[in-house]
């Protein structure tokens, strides 16, 4: 896509599933792409088999912690001189009833999935501007958000939480950054083949439940939401910006339910 050739991406949570295609269709745009992952071996062995080292990176990322975030900066940086598109993909689920909910429990998937793409789009912004003020080409974030930024899971409270809170920050970061024209937008997708969703694939009854919620009659793939990242990161979506895209089969226009099999 248009922009994206020669480019330096940071994409976080690449390991496995959503990460991890999206780092592959930015390589084959074009892009120099560092895999980020809280399992670092993991990230080295995905970043091996998209491409040589000269052109991918794996490195282990806490995106909850700020001293983590600082050196995954540092280290792309160091590898590839710049960064013009950062992937806030890192998320986890916890679940529980709302009445016995743990502290805990909520803490810790407000700070990876919600804390962490504020600290990294801070610090990758900071570096952006500066790089404009030089004469260099505006950057692009783009944010993992989800349809359950909008749909309630009473049995998911912090992850529905924090994907309604990144689509909050991807409004607030593209009013921030506009000036500077560097643009932020999130992919809010619906139910995509991944790792949280193998028990519904397992479970036949799951699975009827969730297609007959979905108009295409299917679930999506990881492949189809790393094509719409690489619109937003690209020159094509260049007057999109503090906007949501959900892929989700149909699901958000639906009143009532499809039949399925």
């Amino acid at each position: 896509m248009k922009g994206l050739t020669d480019r330096i991406a940071i994409v976080t949570g690449a390991a496995q599933g959503i990460g991890r295609a999206v780092a592959e269709r930015l390589y084959e745009e074009g892009m120099c792409v560092v895999v980020a992952d809280v399992d670092g071996e993991a990230a080295e062995a995905i970043a091996a088999g998209i491409g040589p080292e000269d052109r991918v990176l794996g490195l282990e990322c806490d995106v909850s912690e700020k001293l983590d975030v600082r050196n995954l900066l540092a280290a792309t940086l160091n590898a590839f001189g710049d960064v013009h598109v950062l992937v806030n993909n890192a998320g986890i689920v916890g679940g529980g009833d709302f009445l016995e909910l743990t502290e805990d429990d909520f803490d810790r998937v407000l700070r990876v999935n919600l804390k962490g793409a504020f600290l990294l789009s801070q610090a990758v912004a900071r570096h952006m501007v500066e790089r404009v003020k030089e004469g260099d080409k505006p950057g692009t974030i783009v944010n993992m958000s989800s349809i359950n930024a909008v749909f309630a899971l009473p049995s998911q409270v912090p992850y529905s939480l924090s994907k309604a809170g990144i689509s909050q920050l991807t409004r607030v970061c593209a009013l921030s950054l506009a000036p500077h024209g560097i643009r932020v937008n999130a992919v809010g997708p619906g139910s995509i083949d991944t790792a949280m969703l193998a028990s519904v694939n397992r479970d036949p009854a799951a699975k009827r439940m969730v297609l007959s919620r979905t108009p295409m009659g299917r679930i999506g793939e990881p492949s189809e939401i790393a094509s719409i990242v690489a619109f937003l990161a690209s020159d094509e979506a260049s007057y999109m910006t503090g906007q949501t895209v959900y892929a989700d089969g149909g699901r958000m226009p639906l009143n009532y339910v499809m039949p399925s099999s």
